[in-house]
């Protein structure tokens, strides 16, 4: 009767042995699948990070920086008349704005922004300039800011010119005279813009697209440059 006893005991204690470990088991096979969905969600969420990067800015499509070069072209002729209807298509990778040409006001300055613009100089050139809630600054070949075409023209500036949202104006050092210009031209993109003074020449006015101006001057970064290269893929002239 104990030996049968004993024999009993060791079976139900063999049971449990068996049940602890086939539970044991099942616990460990779930954790392994947690782990393994985790690995995957985690790589899934990076990849998506990663493809989202490489998008750029949004409304903006990547491109790489063009390379610098150097200009020397000679100062143009007038050919454009003076309150002739001109408009220049600037197509970048953000978008594509016009600008409606002050030929009436600024007919010398209009006329040299044309001819850059037909001779196809502005043509992948960047906006290496961007200042937010100011000004996107552009048309310098070399990308460095010190730029030009190999030759300037001066006409003064209204003086009661005021530099608003959209207005587009060339880019002059303080040593210039006002109204000199070269092919660094800048847009304004906000409010600041009307806190210059009238020493720079006038090219136009944004007609269309500006929330395209705008959308590139919000990628300013440290030291005014921008966070991803921002390119005139195309600028076209339109007359009539």
């Amino acid at each position: 009767m104990g030996g049968d006893q004993f024999d009993k005991r060791w079976y139900i204690l063999g049971g449990f042995a068996v049940l602890a470990i086939v539970i044991v088991g099942v616990i460990l096979i779930t954790r392994g699948g947690e782990s393994s969905s985790s690995d995957e969600t985690k790589t899934t969420a990076s990849k998506e990070q990663g493809e989202a990067g490489g998008k750029g800015a949004k409304g903006c499509t990547e491109v790489e920086q063009p390379e610098p070069r150097e200009e020397s072209l000679s100062k143009p002729k007038l050919t454009t008349k003076k309150g002739e209807k001109i408009t220049a298509v600037v197509k970048t990778n953000c978008g594509t704005f016009d600008i409606a040409l002050a030929t009436s006001e600024a007919l010398t300055i209009a006329n040299s922004f044309a001819y850059l613009a037909e001779e196809g100089f502005y043509d992948e050139l960047t906006f290496h300039r961007i200042v937010p809630e100011f000004v996107i600054q552009g048309g310098d070949p070399t990308g460095t800011g010190g730029g030009g075409p190999g030759y300037s023209v001066v006409q003064a500036p209204p003086k009661n010119l005021k530099y608003t949202l959209g207005t587009v104006a060339m880019a002059k050092t303080s040593e210039e005279a006002p109204g000199t210009a070269g092919s660094q031209f800048y847009v304004v993109s906000g409010p600041q813009g009307e806190t210059l003074p009238p020493e720079y020449a006038l090219v136009g006015k944004v007609t269309k697209g500006l929330d395209v101006v705008e959308r590139i001057g919000e990628l300013g970064g440290p030291e005014e440059k921008p966070t991803q290269p921002v390119v005139i893929e195309k600028m076209t002239v339109e007359r009539g």
